[in-house]
């Protein structure tokens, strides 16, 4: 499928999408990012899209799908987030605040990773996403997914492990 094509019969579907997923997760914003997910697994996936009957149903099924990995991903983070804060309020303050300079200073970090390898950070360690499933999602090799978990991790080692040292 070509360009003009996929925006033929692929973006119209937009309102569908979206409608779905706000009636699955409950929440506008997510909801957005699951549509925007699908078109982008849905443009990687451009040129298999001509041996598909259906592609509404396939955008549908795909909508659903991360819909329900974000709904079972998002109780996870929830479950690990009040395990954090419980052991936080067990420390010292002065290590609180230590650690929460360390996480501010890490998330600055990681903002400033080249995109790609941002992004697969993100997919793995936030939203929980396995390796094989952000290879599907963004049309990649699972090996060069590897990599890029492998480069940031690395630089984000070095960076951070620099500045503990001054």
């Amino acid at each position: 499928m070509n360009p003009e094509q996929f925006k033929e019969k692929v973006l119209p579907l937009r309102g569908q999408l979206l409608s779905y997923a706000k009636r699955l997760l409950d929440d506008s914003a997510d909801a957005e990012d699951v549509v925007q997910d699908v078109y982008l697994k849905l443009w990687y996936m451009r040129v298999e899209l001509d041996n598909y009957r259906n592609i509404p149903a396939l955008s549908v099924q795909i909508t659903k799908n991360l819909c329900l990995n974000k709904i079972k991903n998002s109780r996870r983070t929830h479950e690990s987030l009040d395990g954090l804060a419980m052991e936080s309020r067990l420390l010292p303050p002065d290590t609180q605040l230590e650690e929460k300079d360390s996480v501010a200073y890490l998330m600055r970090i990681i903002d400033r990773l080249p995109e790609n390898q941002r992004t697969v950070l993100r997919m793995k360690h936030v939203d929980g996403f396995e390796v094989e499933e952000i290879a599907s999602i963004t049309g990649s090799a699972p090996e060069a997914i590897r990599m890029n978990l492998s480069r940031a991790r690395k630089k984000i080692r070095e960076i951070f492990f620099n500045m503990e040292k001054r």
